[in-house]
């Protein structure tokens, strides 16, 4: 889920920008090196930010008003790792929230975060893990560990932002609540989105388009 224009405070969106920031350089430089290398790589690039731009636009009601949608970055995280899906994450949110007013500029450095760096990591350990024992099964846990980890990740941003009390204490009750409130769409929506990478990624494999 991507936190809306003006949502957070002006030092929380300094914050996550100055956090996100590095990441997305070296995720853009990491980009051009791949390219360099195998000049093949550019029709995958596209896919995976296509994949990313297409699932992460779509928004799902979920309740009280909110809405919850995929996020598309296991595919990318699967192919390129996660530092290249910062920079694919990035572009594409920019591109969202000029165009599509999804999400936001003010809390683009949050939502680049979240989605496009946390996320991603906690993906890429993921699939390393379970691919020892099935890489079916590990494209698909990393798609899944994507999608709920950026929830999480958002939910604990918006806590942080608004603690239902001072302290550490009112932080987490606050994400508690955040969690509770978007685990009723996000967590279909994820498995759903797992399925998806993991059709795509086996016809990836099976015509060798790329190794896994």
């Amino acid at each position: 889920m991507h936190i809306a224009e003006g949502f957070l405070p002006p030092e929380w969106c300094l914050f996550w920008y100055a956090f996100s920031l590095p990441f997305i350089i070296y995720g853009a430089w990491k980009v051009k090196k791949e390219v360099e290398k195998n000049p093949k790589s550019k029709s995958l690039l596209a896919i995976s930010a296509g994949f990313i731009f297409v699932l992460s636009a779509l928004k799902i009601p979920s309740v009280t008003g909110s809405c919850s949608h995929p996020t598309g970055t296991g595919i990318a995280v699967i192919l390129f790792g996660p530092v290249i899906t910062a920079f694919l994450s990035f572009i594409v949110l920019l591109y969202q929230a000029l165009l599509l007013a999804h999400g936001g500029i003010t809390t683009l450095g949050a939502n680049t975060a979240a989605m496009g760096i946390i996320a991603p990591f906690f993906s890429f350990f993921v699939y390393k893990i379970v691919k020892k024992y099935s890489v079916a099964a590990s494209f698909f846990a990393a798609a899944a560990t994507a999608d709920l980890t950026t929830y999480i990740v958002t939910s604990f941003q918006l806590a942080l932002a608004f603690p239902s009390t001072a302290g550490f204490e009112g932080v987490i009750s606050s994400m508690y609540v955040f969690v509770a409130i978007f685990a009723v769409t996000q967590i279909p929506i994820a498995v759903i989105e797992a399925f998806l990478a993991l059709a795509l990624l086996k016809n990836v494999v099976r015509y060798e388009v790329v190794t896994a």
